[in-house]
């Protein structure tokens, strides 16, 4: 039993559009599929960590290492854009070189790097003991973290949605999402439980330094996971039929000139994404702090409750994502994002009980778009491209919507007074997306095999369609 495939050609240039042909009982077990998953959603938690870490003890670090006042916050935010430079360089060696070498090379040495930058620094020397060298070792860190998540997250996107059955792949594509979750979670409530144990005093000391620490074993599991598995049966497939590119800038040269039109459309998707990712997740703990004055164990709080609601919702969304397709879920959560916004801002400001039911459904309505980001972006690209495809557009985009949005945020609340800014940077990274939706082809169900631009046909994803793959599987006792 195979795919369907579709023999139209693709506009701009690019070679003809198929789904490829995969035959379900070439489908790995799903025991290793299950393996693949684990692995992919550890490294995007040990990714995620540092960024939450970095977000939820800003104001610790702001007095240690820019003690300028108002405006050291401000400069806390603007090295955590910082990573976001090297990003880009990241996306443009890693890419290329996951496409050439493997997926899972590649992954290995990212994530060693990813967790030692940031285990590194909880033990920096402050403004306080080294003056301006503090700051400048921060920031080398911060890009070590930005170049090797270049490689991670594209590469671990690649990696599972490479594995996961075509039916399936939004289920298994949104673990890593939770994995994305569960890091910031878990930065929030390691921080949260060293605030109410330890208290105020000693985190401005000396505990505000923990948190990074955890880094290196989470570092360490993620590293032992992915070192069990071997390459993915797309690029096995690749290797074996001649058809890898044969070097990485060769790669690079055939991505832009082949396939400038995905890259357009997908850049389009990422500016709405980080910019409702990075303003919510990243920038909201230190704005409920200073800008709604809730107490940090409150704001802590907010967060907490609404990251554990999008966890609890993600798997739910992912798995429907492939009854639907994936269209549908961003045009559901972009349209809601843009509609809600302001009011979930203004009600954030009116009281804690509030700010959390606010913060909770901005937070679900964004689900939809995170649940699905692994299933729908590796598949805009063919595999011999597929991962510098995904690598160079995310994190190129990336680093100009995300790593800006919480110091842009900060800037203008801070010199207008507009609390309710935030939402309307949302609102207008909304609009970007829906022009963008319109061009975006449907992969539910599409096989990711081959050389040519995967798009499904309406009979490849469904209850049905599912519900064929699924009995085939268990037929051959996978």
């Amino acid at each position: 039993m195979t795919t369907s495939t579709s023999p139209t050609p693709a506009p701009g240039g690019e070679p003809p559009t198929t789904t490829g042909e995969t035959a379900f009982e070439d489908l790995p077990p799903r025991r290793t599929i299950r393996q693949a998953v684990a692995a992919s959603a550890m490294g995007n938690a040990t990714e995620w960590y540092d960024y939450g870490a970095y977000a939820v003890v800003a104001t610790y670090i702001a007095a240690h290492f820019f003690p300028s006042g108002s405006e050291g916050l401000f400069w806390t935010y603007a090295f955590l854009a910082i990573s976001f430079i090297a990003r880009p360089f990241g996306g443009f060696v890693w890419g290329p070189l996951g496409d050439r070498m493997g997926r899972k090379q590649v992954l290995a040495l990212t994530i060693i790097l990813m967790s030692a930058a940031t285990f590194l620094i909880g033990v920096l020397p402050t403004y306080e003991q080294v003056g301006i060298l503090a700051p400048i070792l921060l920031a080398v860190l911060r890009m070590v973290q930005g170049f090797s998540t270049g490689g991670e997250y594209g590469g671990a996107a690649t990696f599972m949605a490479e594995y996961a059955p075509d039916k399936r792949r939004g289920l298994y594509g949104s673990f890593l999402e939770f994995g994305t979750l569960g890091g910031f979670a878990l930065g929030t409530v390691v921080v949260l439980f060293l605030q109410l144990v330890l208290g105020e005093d000693a985190m401005m000391a000396w505990a505000w330094r923990l948190p990074f620490f955890v880094a290196a074993p989470l570092g360490l599991i993620g590293l032992y996971l992915r070192s069990r598995l071997e390459e993915t049966p797309v690029f096995q497939d690749l290797e074996e039929a001649g058809e890898a590119e044969e070097s990485a800038t060769g790669g690079l040269r055939d991505l832009i000139v082949k396939y400038w039109r995905p890259i357009l459309v997908m850049a389009g998707l990422v500016i709405p994404l980080n910019i409702a990712n990075y303003t919510l997740l990243t920038y909201m703990p230190g704005y409920l702090e200073t800008k709604i004055h809730l107490s940090p164990n409150e704001s802590l709080m907010v967060i907490l409750v609404g990251e554990i609601a999008m966890m609890a919702v993600i798997p739910f969304c992912g798995a429907y994502s492939d009854r639907v397709g994936r269209k549908k879920m961003w045009w559901f959560s972009m349209i809601g994002l843009f509609i809600m916004a302001l009011p979930m801002y203004w009600l954030m400001g009116q009281s804690f009980g509030l700010a959390m039911l606010g913060f909770a459904v901005l937070g679900l309505l964004y689900i939809p778009q995170l649940s699905t980001i692994s299933a729908t972006f590796p598949a805009m690209f063919p595999a011999h491209v597929r991962f510098a495809g995904f690598a160079v557009t995310y994190n190129v985009f990336t680093s100009i919507f995300g790593g800006t949005a919480a110091p842009l945020n900060e800037a203008v609340v801070e010199s207008t007074g507009f609390l309710e800014f935030p939402a309307v940077y949302v609102m207008i990274g909304c609009l970007v997306g829906m022009a963008a939706l319109f061009f975006l082809k449907e992969t539910a169900g599409a096989s990711l095999h081959g050389t040519d631009i995967p798009e499904s046909e309406p009979e490849d994803y469904g209850a049905e369609a599912i519900q064929a793959e699924t009995e085939a599987l268990d037929a051959c006792g996978r």
